[in-house]
């Protein structure tokens, strides 16, 4: 017995010392020598304790970017009450209705105003996801639990975040609420537990669908399990939302909040068919652009399964470089029309809503260097399409170059500039990527593009999680 424990003790020692010598790790003598290039001076003694001891931010602050935001902006659009997504991550849907509430107020030459229910679409996105999420399941059930796509499904069954593909979907199948119709739950505020005890439940779902696959179950059978899952998800999205309105009353209001005309029944398509004109779907109203340049320019592109509905449309665009896109947003901005937009957000101060690529300086502060640019920033994961924000505002040059933009944010009004946020030029250059805009305002040319086959991106690529 003492021979045998001695004999694994030696063969585990050999194998841990066979995995030390493997070329690539740090060695003893690697070490010394990083321990050697480190500088011991009393100055780097004295940074390395105020760092130590001090928020990085606090540090890194560009004293000349530290004075009032420039709140001045030559063109505007007009203003609209903010809302608040508080603990959630459905900026998508928010920036959507920012977008849908402004062309109803346009649309009636500012008299009427309307505020659209999140939580009421919200219930619909979920149990949609939900759907997207089993669908998949059954469709690549045949495959191994280690393949790509199987894991893709599994890892994130079910998340808050989305793009503004989930408003055209969403909204053509259920239509719109008003906001007093059906307020915001705690759980619609709160997402993160809700969240994860149903991704939980969806999980244990898609495991037994798999086997039942697996099992040679027919198709009619697996269909009617699945819809017995949907039920039961119906049920927990109902007890932390409420179950949606199926019909209403109500009467418009003016931007003060008094009544004009008289009240009418609606049911949610009637009333989205309503505040968008006689629509039954705003899909071929909008454009998506998108600015990544580590793809050709001036082609379409699609993102395998960023959609929202299993029978949906992916986030599919056209790839423009910045001058392009800050062009054609200029136009929509001159006409009074606001922007779907989404960023990274580095470099911000969220307290005074300002975004400038020099309002920390970590070079200085670590002395070293940040050179990469944004399509290397994109491919090694260190940008990505993270928040969505309203475009409503931009601040022309004597020459009609842009110095800045604003976006009406979704974080309240006591966040940033009374929930708005100043974006300086170059942040803007290096930091946003999606815009979706009225199709009017895109050249003719940029338009044609949209009709070419697209490029298929996969869906563990860099840059498309979801706007949250």
């Amino acid at each position: 017995m003492k021979y045998k424990v001695l004999t694994m003790a030696m063969a585990m020692a050999s194998v841990i010392a066979s995995a030390q010598d493997k070329v690539g790790g740090i060695t003893p003598a690697m070490l010394q020598q990083i321990e050697a290039a480190q500088k011991t001076s009393p100055a780097e003694k004295a940074l390395s304790n105020a760092i130590a001891t001090n928020y990085i931010n606090d540090l890194a602050k560009n004293p000349r970017k530290q004075g009032a935001v420039d709140t001045h902006f030559s063109i505007e659009t007009p203003k609209q009450n903010i809302h608040d997504q508080k603990s959630s991550g459905r900026c998508w849907m928010f920036s959507s209705m920012n977008v849908l509430r402004s062309r109803f107020a346009l649309a009636h030459k500012d008299t009427l105003a309307v505020e659209f229910s999140h939580d009421y679409l919200f219930f619909y996105d979920q149990l949609e996801k939900s759907n997207l999420f089993l669908q998949g399941v059954i469709n690549t059930a045949q495959k191994s639990m280690d393949d790509p796509e199987v894991k893709f499904f599994f890892k994130s069954p079910l998340a808050d975040g989305g793009t503004f593909c989930g408003i055209v979907d969403l909204t053509a199948k259920y239509g719109l609420v008003p906001k007093c119709i059906q307020p915001e739950t705690y759980q619609a505020e709160n997402t993160r537990l809700m969240g994860k005890i149903l991704e939980c439940k969806l999980r244990e779902y898609g495991i037994e669908l798999r086997k039942m696959v697996g099992a040679k179950k027919n198709v009619k059978a697996i269909e009617s399990r699945k819809t017995e899952m949907l039920a039961d998800i119906y049920r927990l999205l109902a007890m932390n939302l409420g179950e949606p309105v199926k019909q209403f009353t109500y009467a418009h209001r003016n931007k003060d909040g008094k009544i004009v005309g008289e009240e009418k029944t609606y049911t949610p398509q009637e009333f989205f068919k309503e505040v968008t004109g006689g629509k039954t779907s705003i899909a071929g109203d909008f454009t998506m652009l998108m600015n990544d340049p580590r793809h050709e320019y001036y082609k379409v592109y699609e993102v395998e399964y960023d959609r929202h509905t299993y029978d949906g449309h992916n986030w599919r665009y056209i790839n423009l470089p910045i001058e392009d896109i800050e062009s054609i947003a200029i136009a929509s901005l001159k006409d009074g029309s606001k922007m779907y937009s989404s960023y990274d957000l580095p470099q911000m101060d969220r307290s005074r809503g300002y975004m400038d690529v020099d309002l920390y300086d970590y070079a200085t502060l670590f002395n070293t260097s940040f050179p990469m640019n944004k399509a290397e920033r994109i491919a090694s994961f260190e940008s990505v399409s993270a928040h969505a924000m309203t475009l409503t505002a931009v601040d022309l040059d004597s020459k009609g170059s842009p110095v800045k933009w604003e976006v009406e944010n979704s974080w309240g009004s006591d966040t940033g500039q009374r929930g708005y946020a100043v974006m300086a030029e170059q942040w803007f250059k290096e930091y946003m990527f999606r815009l979706v805009v009225d199709r009017k305002y895109v050249p003719e040319n940029i338009l044609k593009i949209e009709n070419t086959k697209p490029v298929m991106i996969s869906y563990d690529d860099p840059l498309f999680g979801e706007d949250e």
